[in-house]
C-alpha cells in the first residue's frame, strides 16, 4: 500500500464501466447521455493545469461539473508538480467532483512536445514528484492514466504505475498502446495484466473496447478491476448498457432501432443547444451526427447534407427523414 493512500474509489459489483476522458467529446451533453445509458463513472475532457493557474475562463468551463453527473472525475494535464498540485487543490474543493485524474497518456503532438501527457512516461522521477505533490494537495482521490510506454523500446508501464501507487494514487488506468502507436495497432492486454499483477490498488483496462465481448475479454484476460471505453462510445452510448447486460447475463441487445437512434440523437442536439447555444450546438454536433449514422445505408449523402447547412432545425429534419426512410 502506497503512502498517503486514498482508496475511496467507487468500484462496486458491475459498477466498473467507465467513460474515458476525450478532448472535444466528453462535454456535459455527452457525459449525461453515457450516464443515462449505463456508464458508472464519467470524466471531463482533459483540463490544462497551467491554464487554470492563469485563470482561463474556458478552461474552468471545461472543468465544470454538475450533481447529476456524479460520480465524475476531472482529468488534468501538465508537467510542473506545483502547478498540478494547485489545480488539484482547487478542484478537490468542488463538491460535485469524485476524483482527480492525472493525464500521462495523451499522445497528441501539441501535448507531448511540451513534456506533458505521454511524454511524462520518459521521466519517472518527474512522475513521482507530480503524483506526490498532487496527492498531498488534493482532498479527493487522485488517479493516473498512463500508456504501455513511449515506444516499443521503452515500455515501462509497470514502473510508472508502481511509482504512482507508491506516491498515493488511488487507481491507475492503463491504455495498452505506446505513445508511438497513437491509436493504431492493438491494445496490449498482457501489459495491462502485468500492471495489475504488480499493484494492490485498482487497475482499469483501456483500449479497443468496442463491444461487450471486448469488455469481458479485457476483464478476464487482464484481471483488471474495471474497463474504460473511449472511441467505442462515439455514436454508440448504448455500449455501456450492453456491456452491463452482457457481464450480468451473457446477453445484450445486438442492434439499436432507428426510433431509439433518432430519439438519442435528438436528445443530444437538445442538450447541446441548452448547454452551448444553437450555433455552437450545430457545429459541435456535426461530428456526433456522423458517428451516430456511421455504417448505415446511404449515410454519406446524409452527412454531406448535415455539414452543408447552418440551420439546426434543418439538420434535425434531415436526420428524422433519413432514419424514418431506412
Amino acid at each position: 500500500m502506497g503512502k498517503n493512500q486514498q482508496n475511496s474509489i467507487p468500484l462496486g459489483n458491475w459498477d466498473n464501466i467507465f467513460l474515458a476522458p476525450m478532448a472535444g467529446v466528453t462535454d456535459r451533453p455527452f457525459r449525461l447521455l453515457c450516464r443515462e445509458k449505463g456508464a458508472s463513472l464519467v470524466y471531463t475532457e482533459m483540463v490544462s493545469a497551467k491554464a487554470m493557474h492563469y485563470r482561463d475562463i474556458k478552461t474552468f468551463e471545461i472543468a465544470r461539473t454538475w450533481p447529476d453527473e456524479m460520480p465524475i472525475g476531472v482529468q488534468i494535464f501538465g508537467s510542473e508538480p506545483e502547478i498540478m498540485a494547485e489545480a488539484a487543490a482547487w478542484l478537490s474543493e468542488q463538491s460535485n467532483i469524485a476524483l482527480i485524474d492525472i493525464n500521462m497518456g495523451c499522445p497528441a503532438p501539441k501535448i507531448v512536445k511540451n513534456g506533458e501527457g505521454a511524454a511524462l512516461m520518459l521521466k519517472p522521477d518527474l512522475v513521482r514528484q507530480i503524483v506526490r505533490e498532487t496527492v498531498k494537495a488534493s482532498k479527493k482521490p487522485v488517479t493516473v492514466k498512463i500508456r504501455k510506454g513511449w515506444d516499443q523500446a521503452q515500455t515501462n508501464a509497470v514502473e510508472i504505475a508502481s511509482i504512482c501507487e507508491e506516491e498515493g494514487a488511488a487507481l491507475v488506468t492503463v491504455h495498452g498502446r505506446t505513445r508511438d502507436q497513437q491509436y493504431s495497432g492493438s491494445s496490449d492486454l498482457n501489459c495491462i495484466r502485468e500492471v495489475k499483477k504488480a499493484l494492490t490498488i485498482p487497475v482499469v483496462g483501456n483500449g479497443d473496447i468496442r463491444s461487450p465481448e471486448d469488455a469481458l475479454r479485457m476483464l478476464e484476460s487482464t484481471g483488471c478491476d474495471a474497463v474504460m471505453v473511449g472511441r467505442g462510445a462515439l455514436g454508440n452510448p448504448w455500449i455501456f448498457e450492453n456491456i452491463r447486460s452482457y457481464l450480468k447475463s451473457g446477453t445484450y441487445k445486438k442492434s439499436v432501432s432507428n426510433r431509439e437512434r433518432l430519439d438519442t440523437i435528438m436528445k443530444h442536439y437538445r442538450l447541446m443547444e441548452e448547454y452551448k447555444g444553437e450555433r455552437a450546438a450545430m457545429l459541435e454536433m456535426r461530428k456526433h451526427a456522423a458517428w451516430y449514422l456511421h455504417g448505415l445505408p446511404g449515410c454519406a449523402k446524409v452527412k454531406s447534407e448535415i455539414f452543408a447547412t447552418c440551420d439546426i432545425n434543418r439538420v434535425r429534419e434531415i436526420i428524422r427523414e433519413y432514419l424514418s426512410s431506412i
